[in-house]
């Protein structure tokens, strides 16, 4: 066996005046590259992931009451958020708010202010809690606090700007907080954190599997009481929505 110096084909290469390719050497030029490759999976996802929330609003448009409606496109955006981030999250959120404004909607710009409100509470609390504590407890818990501050937020919107597009009076507006949008928004609350606690980690076990998203992103389990107290807390939570819902039911019957 021949063994060959140690630069020997780089020098060959040298005097033949054969450049070699600079991603040989150029150790800053592969990681600028995969870089730009975890980049472009990224924008990939978030672009399906708005195209899904879109599609999700379209189809599952419910109405409840006069102006009031239900549609789960917060439940894909927060998935989003909690795999990148809480800025992604807002930006798909405005995202989607404009495209509804636009298609369907029929409250103009107030109704996509809203929306984009809405969601951007939700999904960008939990989105920034999960960030902060990357296990099933901090997810469960930003799920959680994003229901209640969404809730909050959307009272104060409610106050401000449903006089506008209802001819509802401010006195009006406030009389609906306690039998009608304060039980809706907790209720709107508790089945998108519901149901994007159910959904984030098959749909990012998928992404990892395409190779679409790094295996390092996810959940990691959590032993601790920490995690249980905040799960059990979330199960509550959504029981009472769903009871505070069948009680609404009936009385509107």
């Amino acid at each position: 066996m021949v063994f060959l110096p140690r630069g020997f084909f780089r020098g060959l290469f040298y005097f033949i005046k054969i450049e070699i390719p600079p991603y040989f050497h150029n150790e800053r030029l592969v990681c600028n590259m995969t870089v730009r490759k975890d980049q472009i999976k990224k924008i990939t996802v978030l672009a399906m992931l708005t195209a899904l929330a879109y599609a999700v609003m379209f189809v599952i448009h419910i109405p409840v009451g006069t102006f009031l409606t239900y549609d789960p496109k917060a439940v894909v955006i927060a998935i989003g958020g909690m795999l990148y981030g809480p800025l992604p999250a807002l930006l798909v959120s405005v995202v989607v708010g404009l495209l509804e404004m636009v298609t369907i909607s029929s409250t103009g710009v107030i109704g996509a202010v809203m929306n984009i409100f809405y969601s951007a509470s939700f999904c960008c609390t939990a989105a920034l809690v999960y960030k902060k504590k990357r296990t099933m407890g901090g997810a469960y818990f930003g799920l959680f606090l994003g229901a209640l501050i969404s809730t909050a937020v959307m009272l104060l919107w409610n106050y401000i700007l449903t006089p506008f597009y209802t001819g509802l009076t401010r006195t009006e507006v406030l009389g609906m907080f306690l039998p009608l949008l304060l039980p809706f928004n907790l209720i709107k609350g508790g089945i998108n954190a519901a149901a994007t606690a159910l959904l984030y980690k098959p749909i990012a076990t998928a992404l990892r599997k395409t190779n679409l998203l790094p295996k390092s992103e996810g959940a990691r389990s959590e032993s601790g009481r920490g995690g249980k107290v905040v799960a059990v807390a979330a199960v509550v939570f959504v029981l009472a929505s769903l009871l505070a819902a069948l009680y609404l039911l009936q009385n509107a019957q």
